[in-house]
């Protein structure tokens, strides 16, 4: 009876040769190969969306929303008295919010939809901001873009800025062949 319960019972540390709390070699050896090991191969991972990157998302989130919200009631409200500023008003909240789900996915594609959109803001808001100065009679009201965004504190001129310098940071390892 006494051997039975020795073979059921678990080995000791003393049965396996490890010292208690050691771990075995093939766990080793699989963290560091899953850590991205110098000896190891490196292990491509998607980080736009975490860290700082949420934070990003968040501001383009709300700036998708504003923006739609805004662009809508324009268009719904008062659309004959400025049609050109209200369009882009719109065209802006389709970019904020192509920007924020590409942003917020992984992978390669998603990575240069993400740079497209902000890249397509940016542009947007210097050309708008520059013709909302200049061309004050087909900018009667202000749109998110206008004046470069001075009634959002001027966070829509900043924004692709931050954007494209976080972009850059997380761009995807090349190819391999």
């Amino acid at each position: 009876m006494e051997e039975a319960k020795n073979v059921t019972a678990k080995p000791s540390h003393e049965d396996i040769g490890t010292t208690p709390g050691a771990v075995p070699q093939e766990a080793v050896a699989s963290k560091s190969t899953a850590a991205g090991d110098a000896s190891a191969a490196p292990v491509a991972r998607d980080t736009r969306n975490t860290g700082p990157g949420r934070l990003l998302i968040a501001v383009y989130a709300v700036f998708a929303i504003s923006a739609t919200a805004r662009a809508g009631y324009q268009i719904l409200t008062k659309f004959s008295e400025a049609p050109l500023a209200y369009v882009l008003s719109a065209f802006a909240a389709v970019v904020y919010v192509v920007a924020t789900v590409s942003l917020a996915k992984s992978g390669r594609t998603w990575f240069k939809v993400s740079v497209a959109a902000v890249l397509v803001e940016l542009v947007g808001v210097l050309v708008v901001g520059a013709l909302s100065v200049f061309d004050s009679v087909n900018f009667p009201h202000e749109t998110v873009w206008s004046l470069f965004g001075r009634g959002y504190a001027f966070i829509p001129l900043l924004l692709p800025v931050l954007g494209l310098i976080w972009l850059y940071r997380r761009r995807p390892a090349p190819k391999r062949t």
